[in-house]
């Protein structure tokens, strides 16, 4: 039974196969085995790199499959189309479309289990990306909202520079109305004369308007910093919405890019262990001598090929007999007195009748 379903496998006719030896059903039972755990490697690595993209099970799973019969299928048909030849070199020339196929195959298997091999490895890179990718994204995010911000602060700055400045006028009036009193500056007379009532006025009027002025820079620069710290939260808001688009950052395209700033070596050895084995039906077809199924395959596709000749042979015979001899029939049809007169009396018929005609129509128009 196993037997049999890997001849199947190796693409065989089993009508021919059936009469070799077992060492020859041996050698197809082999070939067939290749081609189906090569299927069944790729069905593995195909539903790993699916599953990757659609984190669904079982669509990974069914497209898995899908892709395994896809595999499956072309290898099956790159075994069986290669036909033993006389010359190695036309051998392997008739064979190489089909090696080049053989390696595309082998790096699109391999790609999906080295991925997986070497996961840990990956993670860490795709952790760094995704740490850097944040920073950039927290830069990116404060470029947004920087310059807001510091026109904010220069203006909050200002208010509190204009306090500050009024505070100094208000205060050198003081200095001066209280020196006054003291009769240190100013008039130099000690006492609460007119001079320092004046004095005390100004420093009054100066005392109501820095107050009125710190009220309002104080209310000015309190909504400011509520803009500020509106703006701090959109930031910040920004920040979350955008870190699960880097937290997701692991597709398949991601942890390719990954799998490529790891060291090559590994994932060469990987890539040649999978041509090895996608290429082994192929290499041992073109390597093992010309066998009995081989003769026996090449008796029958003869014998068909001069059946279909000799038939196509007969056809053209046949037509160019049956020309020569409507020729003939016709040739000697045409020489008869017989059919020469019955001919001459009816187109003399077919004359009288058309003159007829052409007299009556005439006749109508005069």
């Amino acid at each position: 039974m196993l037997k049999k379903f890997f001849l199947t496998c190796s693409g065989v006719d089993k009508n021919i196969i059936e009469n070799c030896g077992n060492g020859e059903q041996n050698k197809f039972v082999g070939i067939g085995a290749t081609v189906f755990f090569t299927a069944i490697m790729a069905t593995i690595a195909g539903s790993y790199a699916l599953y990757t993209v659609f984190d669904n099970l079982y669509a990974a799973i069914f497209f898995g499959l899908v892709w395994g019969l896809l595999i499956f299928n072309l290898d099956r048909f790159i075994v069986s189309t290669i036909k033993k030849k006389d010359s190695k070199l036309k051998e392997f020339l008739q064979a190489s479309p089909r090696i080049i196929l053989a390696v595309i195959i082998a790096i699109v298997i391999s790609k999906p289990l080295e991925l997986k091999l070497f996961e840990k490895e990956i993670n860490q890179v795709l952790l760094t990306e995704k740490n850097q990718m944040t920073l950039d994204n927290k830069t990116q995010i404060a470029q947004q909202f920087t310059p807001e911000i510091e026109k904010i602060n220069l203006e909050i700055e200002f208010l509190k520079q204009e306090i500050i400045s009024k505070e100094k006028v208000t205060n050198a009036l003081y200095e001066t109305y209280i020196t006054e009193a003291e009769g240190t500056k100013g008039t130099k007379k000690l006492g609460k004369g007119p001079v320092y009532q004046e004095k005390r006025e100004k420093h009054d009027v100066s005392l109501a308007a820095l107050n009125q002025l710190r009220k309002d820079n104080l209310e000015k620069i309190e909504r400011k910093e509520s803009s500020i710290a509106a703006l701090i939260e959109n930031q910040k808001l920004a920040e979350t919405k955008s870190q699960p688009i880097i937290s997701n950052f692991d597709g398949l395209m991601a942890r390719v890019t990954a799998l490529d700033q790891l060291p090559w070596l590994p994932s060469f050895f990987i890539f040649l262990l999978f041509l090895a084995i996608e290429t082994s039906p192929i290499i041992a077809k073109l390597l093992s001598p010309k066998g009995e199924y081989d003769y026996k395959l090449e008796d029958y596709e003869t014998a068909i090929k001069t059946l279909v000749k000799q038939q196509v042979h007969q056809r053209e015979q046949m037509l160019q007999a049956d020309i020569s001899i409507d020729n003939k029939v016709y040739k000697d049809i045409a020489e008869e007195d017989e059919l020469h007169t019955y001919k001459q009396k009816l187109a003399r018929d077919l004359m009288k009748l058309q003159a007829d005609s052409f007299y009556k129509k005439q006749q109508k128009m005069l």
